[in-house]
């Protein structure tokens, strides 16, 4: 049996009734987690941009474009509500030899669900079956040290959970996966230097792939075989060779969805507990950084690396650089004593009075971290003062890691603050309640009715 047989053979036969209540109520916590992080970016200038597209495509099978009325074809709904919910870099995190943010296949299930008339029941299960094939191959291989990037495993998760949605067989689900791998590859340049606004939409892209292959194999249309590990296939181009272990619910196995993160601040993954030991740091300072003579950050090689070493980090010319580089990150914490939103507002990311401050930050790679990781993600901040003290910090498991989850009540607010701008507070609560009981309502489009912005 070939991997991608294995995979489609899984995805049609995991039964909801065999989910953990754990999965259930972690894939209601994603469902909310992203539609907050949809509705914080539905203001951007990439939404815009992305939005103006997608609604001049309309289909009678269609999905709903968050926030709108219009329901476009559900691969470009997927690609639109897949920019929204990734744009912010506020969306969830699962860390490996691959890191990976799972919840970025909620557009595509959501997408299908609507579409296909799917229950509640039926999307909760599309979610945990997304996050199981996704988060097992991370664990398998790592794309990034081959110069490929993350979003490919998205293309064979999104495309099991579609065509999950779709009602196909293994065999039809085996070919809507090979047509998404062999034809919706990405390159790791979309993280490299200043980082430009197709980072956001790179896994919304493969949504999009993965949605139409599905599509396409629901009307029999076959994809190439072995697309693993063919001749030309994915372990020889891309990945090397892997094995995949055990997935959930297989040998009394726990569910991936369980071991994955949600964000507490709008930033790279591995900076988060960067921004906790620069709060603590700025603590012990009393807020004052005019001590501040210099500032060197200890961190692992992933860290460094996809976030810490690049000079454009320094000197960051877009949103999607700026939240993507740790000296920036640390040093507007410790300047602001906060991260929000506000922080990558072009007019805070360019600024020279902060960008002063940045410059006196030194990031270094300490090797002794690394075994650490992926199991934590260890940032040590030492600030030296000018009157010649030193004060050390170090965080490893920060708010929102699977070892220090976050509560419902945190998710909630979360929720609340990033979408008031757009949906009144009752409407807020409904949504809440509509999710939160989502395995007993019999179709899933009345919530995509209660997100709709009135003008």
């Amino acid at each position: 049996m070939t991997l991608a047989d294995r995979f489609a053979r899984y995805a049609t036969e995991l039964k909801y009734e065999s989910l953990p209540q754990e999965a259930v109520h972690e894939a209601k916590r994603r469902i909310i987690d992203s539609i907050a992080c949809a509705f914080g970016a539905w203001r951007s200038e990439t939404a815009h941009q992305v939005r103006a597209v997608a609604t001049q495509v309309s289909s009678a099978y269609g999905a709903t474009v968050i926030g709108t009325a219009h329901k476009a074809s559900p691969d470009w709904a997927a690609f639109a509500n897949g920019l929204l919910i990734r744009y912010l870099d506020y969306n969830d995190t699962y860390l490996s030899k691959e890191p990976a943010h799972p919840s970025d296949n909620l557009a595509a299930v959501l997408a299908v669900a609507e579409a296909e008339g799917s229950s509640g029941k039926e999307t909760l299960l599309a979610t945990v079956l997304a996050y199981e094939i996704q988060c097992r191959l991370c664990d398998s291989a790592s794309l990034r040290a081959r110069g490929w990037d993350h979003v490919n495993y998205g293309l064979f998760s999104a495309s099991a959970a579609a065509s999950r949605l779709m009602g196909l067989d293994a065999t039809a689900t085996r070919h809507a996966m090979s047509i998404a791998g062999v034809s919706g590859l990405a390159m790791r340049q979309t993280r490299v230097g200043e980082i430009s606004a197709w980072k956001g939409c790179a896994f919304a892209n493969a949504s999009r792939h993965a949605v139409f292959a599905s599509w396409l194999a629901k009307h029999g249309l076959t994809g190439p075989s072995e697309i693993f590990e063919g001749k030309m296939g994915f372990m020889k181009q891309v990945s090397g060779e892997f094995t995949v272990g055990p997935l959930g619910g297989e040998e009394e196995r726990g569910f991936m969805i369980n071991q994955t993160y949600i964000k507490y601040y709008p930033v790279e993954y591995h900076a988060q507990s960067a921004v906790w030991a620069a709060l603590a740091v700025r603590e012990q300072l009393g807020g004052d950084i005019s001590q501040i003579e210099r500032i060197e950050i200890d961190t692992f090689e992933a860290c460094y690396s996809i976030i810490g070493s690049e000079p454009e980090k320094w000197r960051p010319q877009s949103r999607e650089t700026a939240d993507h580089s740790l000296p920036y990150i640390v040093g507007a914490t410790l300047m602001d004593g906060k991260v929000d939103l506000d922080t990558f507002e072009e007019a805070r990311y360019t600024d020279p009075t902060l960008l002063e401050f940045v410059s006196k930050i030194t990031v270094r790679h300490d090797t002794a971290m690394d075994p650490r990781y992926p199991e934590g993600i260890p940032n040590r901040i030492t600030v030296y003062l000018k009157d010649g003290r030193t004060l050390t910090e170090e965080n490893t498991f920060p708010r929102g890691h699977a070892k220090n989850p976050m509560t419902d009540e945190e998710v909630e607010a979360k929720f609340y603050v990033l979408t008031e701008w757009a949906l009144p507070r009752a409407r807020q609560d409904t949504v809440l309640q509509f999710v939160w009981n989502l395995d007993q309502h019999p179709n899933i489009a009345p919530l995509m009715e209660m997100l709709r912005i009135e003008s």
